[in-house]
């Protein structure tokens, strides 16, 4: 019986979340051709769509995406992965079991979030261009297809209610990582299956949903 476990990206591996809001800020200040802070960006902007932000701050029509990667380009130099994550991959594949991004980001951007090693340790990666984009499970959907697992023995790790939704739309087990954009309790809401409010033994956790017979001291809706 194969096995996978599938990733969100920005907030479950990626510490991003000053990269959001420095390429939205960014992205602004050379588009209005003014100053635009931080500190200037609406609440909530590092999980409300781009588009809205930046109506709030006075900018209408379409994106210039060449710009937007610039803007993100630069951005993303700040961020790092979250301390777990090489150890976590790491024991999935010496446990046999397979794993896969599903990420809103486009295929160009992701290698900007992840060095190469851990792109390695992924056996798909399932950006914006493959599938419609989460809370549609198309893109949980397709990975489970590369890999060649069932829905019933898939667990998808998120951080955003979009995150919960597709997965419970897909039949996979849906995990809330607490560390990330929503918060535990939107999580929960949303209907993740098992909440994960830090990430102490993430990889105990997860070995234990795909099966191993690995205890945690983690259960279900934490």
């Amino acid at each position: 019986m194969k096995r996978a476990v599938l990733f969100d990206l920005d907030g479950v591996l990626v510490d991003s979340r000053s990269a959001q809001l420095a390429t939205l800020a960014g992205f602004a200040t050379s588009t209005l051709g003014r100053r635009v802070r931080v500190a200037d960006l609406p609440a909530g902007a590092e999980t409300t769509p781009r588009e809205h932000v930046l109506a709030e701050l006075g900018l209408s029509g379409a994106i210039n995406e060449e710009a937007w990667d610039a803007a993100t380009a630069t951005a993303t130099l700040t961020t790092g992965l979250f301390p777990f994550v090489a150890e976590t991959l790491a024991a999935l594949r010496a446990a046999d079991i397979a794993t896969s991004i599903v990420t809103l980001r486009g295929r160009q951007r992701v290698p900007w979030l992840l060095p190469p090693g851990v792109l390695d340790l992924m056996d798909t990666v399932v950006c914006f261009e493959d599938a419609a984009p989460k809370p549609a499970p198309d893109g949980i959907l397709l990975a489970l297809e590369r890999l060649g697992v069932e829905p019933g023995n898939a667990v998808f790790v998120g951080d955003m209610e979009s995150d919960m939704h597709a997965a419970r739309a897909a039949g996979v087990t849906a995990v809330g990582a607490g560390w990330g954009f929503a918060g535990p309790r939107a999580l929960a809401r949303a209907g993740a299956e098992l909440v994960l409010p830090h990430a102490e033994d993430f990889a105990g956790a997860l070995l234990l949903l795909v099966g191993t017979g690995r205890q945690t001291g983690y259960s279900k809706r934490s």
